[in-house]
């Protein structure tokens, strides 16, 4: 049996990760990243940065990428539930413009795979979540970009109950008309 399980999205380069999850009467173990595993299901970039994120309830962040040194992120969530949002900026791409969401949670112990050349958000559905994701380069400061999270043009389904907490950086996120773009 595998030790993962990959299922395809609406964006052919994204997709869920389901590992195989071993649970008995102390509680369950699994493989959260394994690199024969993931290159296996088509993961081949090596991580170089693991980073941890920590918000409260209609937290929104994003939607971030990096113009130059554009990073491939595995995201998963060890407690709470977020809605992941990944984003196609590449302008070469037939789903150049076109989004995917997905639920991520403690409980399901999904992991989505988003690969550069993509903005990446989520929106915090739990009172708390803390969020994983490795990355394929280094954090650049100098080359991140904000994507507006409410672009009319997207039209992301956030599944909004409240109006979203949001940062003054994330505030001032261009539309995807006026955002710069990946090749």
């Amino acid at each position: 049996m595998s030790a993962i399980v990959k299922t395809e999205t609406s964006l052919p380069e994204v997709f869920i990760l389901e590992p195989r999850i071993f649970r008995d009467e102390r509680g369950f173990f699994f493989e959260s990243y394994n690199q024969h595993s993931m290159a296996a299901v088509g993961i081949t970039e090596p991580f170089v940065q693991d980073n941890h994120s920590y918000s409260s309830q209609n937290v929104l962040r994003g939607l971030h990428y990096q113009i130059r040194q554009p990073q491939g992120k595995l995201v998963r969530v060890v407690e709470g539930e977020i809605m992941d949002v990944a984003v196609d900026l590449r302008r070469t791409s037939p789903n150049f413009g076109c989004w995917e969401a997905v639920r991520l949670s403690a409980a399901n112990k999904r992991m989505l795979w988003i690969p550069a050349g993509f903005a990446h958000g989520f929106l915090v559905l739990s009172s708390t979540a803390d969020v994983l994701y490795k990355a394929t380069d280094y954090y650049a400061p100098e080359h991140e970009r904000t994507l507006a999270w409410n672009d009319l043009q997207l039209k992301i389904d956030w599944q909004l109950e409240n109006t979203p907490i949001v940062s003054a950086k994330d505030q001032r996120g261009l539309s995807l008309q006026n955002a710069e773009t990946f090749e």
